[in-house]
Parts: structure tokens; C-alpha cells; sequence
């Protein structure tokens, strides 16, 4: 997460939203969120449903869930998807603006630049 904290500007200034959905509670992640005031969306999925839509996997050996990065277009669909093998196997913020840049033309992200 420090990446996307680090990188934010980056992915606000290409028209992207952020959603980070972790595990815990809602209170548990409503208090981390707070407490490190992060600036993007976070969705608490304590009961998995956000990771069984979208296939990412639970490895007990590696800490849990495995990271996964989903690009999704304005209209629900999955554009581009990353499966993390561990924690340290998550796209730079390079990586993801090429994809998104690369989609542009094709998928229904939204412009920064004026109609």
C-alpha cells in the first residue's frame, strides 16, 4: 500500500480510482484506514466475496491472501489482471499506468483530458 499512497497523484491524474479491499472488519479496517490516512478507497471483505469474484488466492504458508491487481473499465469488466505468488510480486505503478494507457483507446476508463 505504500506504493499506491506513494503513487497516488500518478493514478488520479491518469482518471483512475483506487479501491483497496482487504479482510478484516469493517471496524478493523475503517480504524487502519484512519490511522494511516490513506487517500483512497478502501472495502473492508471479511467474508471473501470480493476475493471469490475475482479468483485471488489464499496461500495459509504465505500470510493469506496473495496480492491481485484488477483493472476494471466503467462498466464492471475486468480489463487487465495480476496474481501475485507473494507479497513482493505486485505491478509498479509504471506497470499499471501502461496498462491503463494501453487500454485507453479500446476500454471504457475514463479521460483526463476534455471531451
Amino acid at each position: 500500500m505504500a506504493q499506491l499512497r506513494r503513487d497516488n497523484a500518478k493514478f488520479v491524474s491518469a482518471g483512475v480510482v483506487v479501491l483497496v479491499v482487504g479482510p478484516e472488519s469493517p471496524a478493523a479496517f475503517a480504524a487502519y484506514w484512519h490511522k494511516h490516512d490513506l487517500p483512497f478507497i478502501g472495502l473492508p471483505d471479511p467474508d471473501h466475496s470480493v476475493l471469490k469474484r475475482f479468483g485471488q488466492e489464499i496461500k495459509i504458508f504465505k500470510w493469506g491472501r496473495m496480492p491481485a491487481q484488477v483493472l476494471i473499465d466503467k462498466t464492471g469488466v475486468a480489463r487487465f489482471v495480476h496474481y501475485g505468488h507473494d507479497m513482493s510480486d505486485i505491478p509498479t505503478t509504471e506497470e499499471m499506468l501502461a496498462q491503463i494507457a494501453s487500454l485507453e483507446g479500446g476500454a471504457r476508463f475514463p479521460s483526463s483530458a476534455p471531451a
